[in-house]
């Protein structure tokens, strides 16, 4: 299986048996399938290739559905990428990825890849801690005018925020600290960043230049404060108070609200700002959409992916307590939902039929009409 090889389209639709909503499943392949974690888009910005990871060469590669054709096209061969460092550019030209101890593209069109960054220059580097969540899932973070490439590493048993500038390939090491992770730039400020610290107190902004780091969120006793995304359009970051609901904070003011009381686990806003979409758990009661500006979120179900949400730790409280404990969450189980970049569609990871797979749900044009009310 090699760089550049495409595939006949696997594509098939079927109708969600409580809802009716239109699904279509993109990959159907016996091996594991995951699109990008769930605040990373999975398409670019005009929708021209949905880009996932597939283990069916028996380790992780990049993969893209060509969306005119439905055919699949490998965009990596590769032994050591780390699967969930994946970022597509909005403007299409190339998925940002880390592999071994260095920070690559793939060109989308002609497959050429290219080494931005080679970190094993600093010294012993990791990309990724061991484990299955925060940092080690080794998420990397793109500003939304492609120019900017956030990173995280560690050396020396310190964490480092690296930015690269894609264009002069100049990375300047940020920040040190003992845990950062999940970055994400603000989509309306490239001079802002998101990451997240240590699992009891989380919620952090730096500026691109290192400046201004700063907590943005302080912890209650009891409080299990996680999955944190920007709002478009506010500068306003939301996290799930788990599993209270949704609140958020403007980055500026300090000025706190609720956005919605229902069991949200991974959620995230379309482009537009207007729309967030969850996933659930301890019960799952299927993907679901809410207006996040109404003041009530009311929550309307979608479809029902039928994950098998590994993670027995969601179903207590907070279980970092007395500092982290090993749990097994394997990523591909959870759905991890998020929006198209026109927001008529939701992409989500399902191991409905015993492997995980990409699927995508079209929302219907009357629910959409209601949500934006």
């Amino acid at each position: 299986m090699s760089r550049g090889r495409l595939y006949p389209s696997e594509a098939r639709a079927f109708t969600d048996e409580a809802t009716g909503a239109r699904i279509r499943q993109v990959t159907d392949q016996p091996s594991i399938h995951h699109h990008p974690f769930f605040f990373v888009p999975a398409y670019d910005d005009a929708m021209t290739r949905l880009v996932f990871i597939s283990h069916r060469s028996g380790r992780p590669e990049i993969f893209a559905e060509e969306r005119a054709s439905g055919k699949l096209v490998q965009l990596t061969e590769r032994a050591d990428i780390a699967e969930y460092s994946i970022y597509p550019s909005h403007d299409g030209r190339y998925v940002y990825f880390t592999a071994g101890r260095g920070a690559y593209r793939v060109h989308t069109e002609r497959q050429r890849e290219e080494r931005l960054v080679d970190l094993g220059d600093l010294g012993e580097t990791l990309l990724r801690e061991a484990g299955m969540v925060a940092d080690a899932m080794g998420t990397t973070a793109l500003s939304f005018d492609d120019r900017y490439w956030a990173l995280r590493f560690s050396m020396g048993g310190c964490a480092n925020l690296a930015v690269i500038d894609t264009e002069s390939g100049d990375c300047d090491v940020i920040l040190q600290r003992d845990t950062i992770a999940h970055l994400m730039f603000c989509p309306d400020d490239n001079n802002l960043l998101y990451y997240a610290g240590p699992l009891k107190d989380r919620v952090w902004v730096i500026k691109r230049d290192g400046s201004g780091n700063r907590r943005l969120y302080q912890r209650q006793p009891g409080e299990w404060i996680t999955h944190e995304v920007w709002l478009p359009g506010r500068r306003e970051l939301a996290f799930v108070d788990w599993n209270k609901g949704i609140r958020c904070i403007h980055v500026d003011s300090g000025i706190e609200r609720r956005l919605t009381s229902f069991n949200a686990w991974h959620a995230i806003c379309n482009p537009q700002g207007t729309i967030m979409v969850a996933d659930t758990n301890f019960p799952d009661i299927g993907i679901q959409l809410f207006n996040p500006l109404d003041g009530i979120g009311e929550a309307h179900t979608l479809c029902y992916p039928k994950a098998s949400n590994a993670g027995a730790h969601w179903g207590g409280p907070f279980p970092y307590e007395d500092g982290p404990i090993s749990v097994y969450a394997p990523q591909h189980t959870h759905p991890h939902p998020s929006f198209s970049p026109d927001s008529r569609h939701i992409v989500f990871t399902s191991d409905r039929g015993g492997t995980a797979q990409v699927y995508e749900a079209e929302i219907p044009e009357a629910l959409l009409e209601s949500l934006e009310k």
